[in-house]
């Protein structure tokens, strides 16, 4: 293959690259803080009662909820349901085998989800947030859910009750000098939240699973800043020590 093959080619992949990089949805900033501690026991508490059903989270004990201001009482009292111990992991009683025979193939566990989901389109939290809620009605689906983030995804939306029913729509949207016809997601039967109280919801089960996914960012980043100052001392201290060696050298 000579020199002038390999530039056609590379000219020639390079429309089809923006091509694919416009199709690819666009994600909604997930709006969390992983300071925000009474986000986090929220999210803890969505995540436990909505999401711990199906999914495991099997490399996450019950106690590192100690980091978000929970005490063991708290835990067991709310966070636990049946004979399970505060150190355990989160797992489910559903076996793997069993979960693909039911739903084709056995729900994937969440602990590092948020970051296993990250992408130059955005942050795995970014992801989590857009996908919770992008579910809408697909007769045609099995579950009868489709989702605009994730096509054909085989998971039913299991916060309808929560969110309400949306249809995805062709509507008419005004551009510069035309009007252009697009997909939109639009809110067919209210739930039990109004639009904005769910929002904040899936935005604290994101937190929380943000969180879970490295339990130990916040002690990683003060560490590190720590390390920092104390490279930053030692630098001086070098520094002068080199001049106190080389001040008689010409």
């Amino acid at each position: 293959m000579n020199i002038k093959t390999v530039l056609l080619a590379a000219l020639l992949a390079v429309p089809a690259a923006g091509g694919a990089a416009e199709s690819e949805i666009m994600l909604d900033r997930a709006p969390i803080d992983s300071h925000d501690v009474a986000s986090l026991q929220r999210g803890a508490r969505t995540f436990v009662n909505y999401c711990l059903n199906c999914h495991s989270a099997n490399y996450m004990r019950y106690n590192r909820l100690h980091d978000i201001g929970l005490s063991d009482a708290q835990i067991k009292d709310n966070l636990i349901f049946g004979d399970g111990k505060v150190g355990d992991l989160m797992k489910i009683a559903m076996e793997p085998k069993d979960a693909k025979q039911w739903f084709g193939a056995a729900p994937p566990d969440l602990t590092v989800i948020a970051r296993s989901r990250a992408s130059h389109a955005g942050s795995g939290a970014d992801w989590l947030y857009t996908y919770l809620r992008s579910f809408y009605r697909d007769p045609s689906r099995p579950t009868g859910w489709n989702n605009t983030v994730f096509p054909n995804v085989g998971m039913p939306h299991v916060l309808y009750q929560l969110q309400g029913v949306q249809l995805l729509k062709e509507v008419q949207e005004p551009a510069p000098g035309y009007t252009r016809t697009v997909a939109r997601l639009v809110l067919d039967r209210p739930g039990a939240m109004a639009p904005i109280e769910y929002d904040r919801m899936v935005a604290d089960l994101v937190n929380y699973m943000a969180y879970m996914s490295e339990p130990a960012a916040s002690t990683r980043a003060t560490l590190g800043m720590y390390v920092l100052l104390a490279l930053s001392v030692l630098f001086v201290l070098a520094y002068m020590l080199k001049k106190e060696f080389w001040k008689d050298v010409h």
